[in-house]
């Protein structure tokens, strides 16, 4: 399984997935400063989560018109420049534009998540699993580095706390670009260049590609509407500190991105069925574990359980999407899946501030076991069709 644009993809993983990371810790913290209500505290976070969502359609567009090396090195630049916004928003404590660059931000999390897309289009099929979890490591890095660096740089300005943070994260954004440079556009076929393949609808029709966005949807969806409250509510809710609260959020992470290190080879071994049953229920084991007490071990047991569910329900759900469509349908089925995940991950993530003010924790929590029950169900349902690849 060679391929140069494997450690390419890896590192630049790395370097852009440090932000959002960071964004999870501050954006609720900042915006409980700036906003003009309470309730609107974690709208920075849900609006990087809506960047993701408006731009999957023409992140997919614009790369296939311009390709994956142009597209990636764009959308990084922009989001160094969200970065600096952001910087620029707090010595101005203009909430306003602190939410527009979040948004900036999130708009490069729709080229990000291609990465694992441009990482199974550099190997031969059978390979696609480990590619994929190979590409997700790079966030083991991230989930340690973004938090890190937005600790340690709080205060490198006078101007207002955390602008160094976020000059920082802009340093690693145009680090990215320029290795991004050195990708190489994988191109379909040649007797498949000139052709558009099957309409999205119809191949949005299949079962297998049902199940793959259900299970994307769910495991992103549920994820930020979790990880997104946990900040607000431990710190603003329990009277937790920032650094108990970054040590949850940064055990949580790398709990999404360490199994990174096997998945693949999990997926290769138990197959999809097993991969994805077993993501579904760690994410509900989460759950039961957050209702049982808010003690700082129950949080940080809840957020690493959310982590490694995420991984194999997401992870699995990637690589049944990339059995449902041919390589010059690729940019239709894997915009089709992004939107429908990051749009429900962007309503998950711009619902939760409210629902844990409106609501409560364990509220929260048990809407979450009713959606992963759901997705378990239909998992199981289609368990014949998992275990062949079938689509």
């Amino acid at each position: 399984m060679k391929s140069r644009n494997l450690p390419i993809l890896v590192i630049a993983q790395a370097l852009c997935m440090s932000g959002p990371p960071a964004v999870v810790l501050l954006g609720g913290i900042v915006g409980a400063g700036l906003a003009p209500s309470p309730a609107l505290a974690t709208l920075p976070i849900s609006l990087m989560v809506l960047g993701v969502a408006l731009s999957t359609i023409p992140a997919a567009l614009l790369m296939r018109r311009i390709g994956r090396r142009k597209g990636f090195m764009l959308a990084a630049g922009l989001a160094a420049a969200g970065a600096l916004l952001a910087a620029w928003a707090l010595t101005q404590g203009s909430f306003l534009f602190f939410c527009l660059s979040i948004l900036l931000i999130g708009a490069n999390g729709a080229f990000v998540q291609q990465y694992r897309f441009a990482a199974t289009e550099s190997v031969a099929d059978e390979f696609a699993g480990r590619a994929v979890s190979l590409v997700l490591v790079g966030g083991i890095f991230a989930g340690y580095l973004g938090p890190e660096i937005a600790r340690h740089t709080q205060d490198l300005f006078s101007q207002a706390l955390f602008v160094g943070s976020f000059v920082s994260i802009a340093v690693l954004y145009g680090a990215a670009v320029l290795l991004l440079s050195l990708l190489r556009d994988v191109a379909p076929p040649k007797e498949l260049a000139h052709s558009t393949g099957r309409p999205l609808g119809e191949i949005a029709r299949q079962p297998n590609y049902l199940v793959a966005v259900l299970a994307g949807a769910a495991s992103y969806g549920v994820m930020s509407f979790i990880m997104t409250a946990t900040p607000v509510h431990m710190v603003g809710g329990e009277g937790f500190s920032l650094d108990q609260t970054a040590v949850v959020i940064q055990s949580h992470i790398m709990a999404m991105y360490l199994p990174s290190l096997i998945t693949g080879f999990l997926v290769e071994r138990l197959g999809l069925f097993r991969i994805m049953l077993i993501g579904a229920v760690l994410m509900i084991a989460c759950s039961g574990l957050a209702i049982v007490s808010v003690a700082f071990i129950h949080y940080w047991g809840a957020l690493v359980l959310l982590g490694l569910g995420w991984n194999l329900l997401f992870v699995g759900g990637t690589v049944l999407l990339t059995r449902t469509y041919a390589p010059n349908e690729r940019f239709q089925a894997q915009a089709g899946n992004d939107f429908t995940v990051f749009g429900i991950q962007a309503m998950a993530s711009l619902s939760a501030g409210s629902l844990l003010y409106s609501t409560n924790w364990t509220i929260m929590n048990l809407l979450s076991i009713l959606v992963l029950a759901a997705t378990l169900s239909v998992v199981l349902q289609q368990r014949k069709q998992l275990a062949v690849g079938a689509s």
